[in-house]
């Protein structure tokens, strides 16, 4: 009698703390990261140290404002749990940069015959998808279990992707008239230079804004303007444009909805840093009308993408 194969998903994200003490191991591990800061390792690890000892009590303190820990934590697990009851695996998650780390859940995996990684990041970038990569196959090799990998590195074309996209800005929107708001699609922003080393990240971005955009107006759905902007500035260098506060001062209209385009998730970028800084900077500018759409989180439309990338990677 032939047994079936014992099946596992896991999904991949950068992680967040899951408390206040775990935000300096969030910061030190992020920016230990060869993919964040590509120095050699003894610098990289001065430059990590410095980064971290500077920041960590301010970064506590915003975490503090949404909870005392990341969003995306309970977010995740969310999505684990409805994945779950669509497929005939065993669905876990890793982060990157927090617990539950990579090595310990694949240790718990070995015994597997299948696993499915997922990145819950739908742009290629070396900076988050390649990071996760690195990772997840130097373990895979360590155990010997690297054969039993199958992964997918970008999908945010997917239809059924942009359909959980064009949802939750209908959410935002409500019963209102779309015309009287302005829509931005607010990414996370990379360095200038990582793009023109060939990072994939910001042409994914734009053909995804291409794709909501599109499905916008088949739905019906007419915002006075679309635009795209780029958030999480960090450091003296320049980032890839517009900024968001400079697409925010340009506005016409006195009323917006933020979609956090990057993301699949909520985490600290749009529940802080969307919710809370940006909104303070919209008031100034006189904006009255300040509305952040939600992810996709665990909404049906985001768990069916994931179900599909699953079959189509076990078919």
């Amino acid at each position: 009698m032939e047994t079936s194969s014992k099946k596992a998903i896991l999904l991949l994200n950068m992680g967040g703390p899951n408390n206040l003490s775990e935000v300096k191991v969030f910061l030190n591990n992020m920016f230990n990261d060869k993919r964040i800061i590509g120095a050699p390792k003894p610098i990289r690890k001065m430059i990590a140290w410095f980064i971290t000892s500077r920041r960590h009590k301010e970064a506590e303190a915003n975490y503090a404002l949404i909870g005392g820990k990341s969003p995306i934590v309970e977010h995740t697990k969310r999505v684990v749990s409805a994945l779950s009851e669509k497929v005939d695996a065993d669905v876990h998650y890793v982060m990157r940069y927090t617990p539950p780390y990579t090595s310990n859940v694949l240790e718990s995996l070995k015994e597997y015959d299948e696993i499915y990684a997922i990145p819950l990041y739908p742009h290629y970038s070396e900076t988050t998808t390649l990071s996760s990569f690195d990772v997840l196959y130097e373990e895979a090799d360590r155990l010997g279990i690297s054969k039993k990998l199958k992964t997918v590195d970008r999908y945010y074309n997917d239809p059924i992707y942009i359909a959980s996209i064009i949802e939750r800005i209908k959410e935002s929107l409500g019963e209102e008239n779309p015309n009287e708001f302005e829509l931005i699609f607010s990414a996370h922003g990379l360095p200038k230079r990582v793009i023109e080393k060939g990072d994939l990240y910001q042409r994914h971005i734009r053909a995804n804004v291409y794709h909501a955009r599109k499905a916008l107006n088949d739905a019906g759905i007419v915002f006075h303007k679309t635009h795209l902007a780029y958030q999480s500035r960090l450091g003296p260098l320049e980032w890839i444009r517009p900024y968001l506060e400079d697409k925010l001062a340009s506005l016409k209209k006195k009323k917006v909805i933020i979609f956090p385009i990057a993301f699949t998730i909520d985490n600290s970028e749009t529940e802080f840093e969307l919710e809370i800084e940006y909104r303070e900077k919209a008031e100034h500018l006189g904006i009255h009308e300040y509305r952040v759409a939600k992810a996709p989180n665990d909404h049906p439309l985001f768990i069916a993408t994931l179900e599909k990338l699953y079959h189509s990677m076990s078919s």
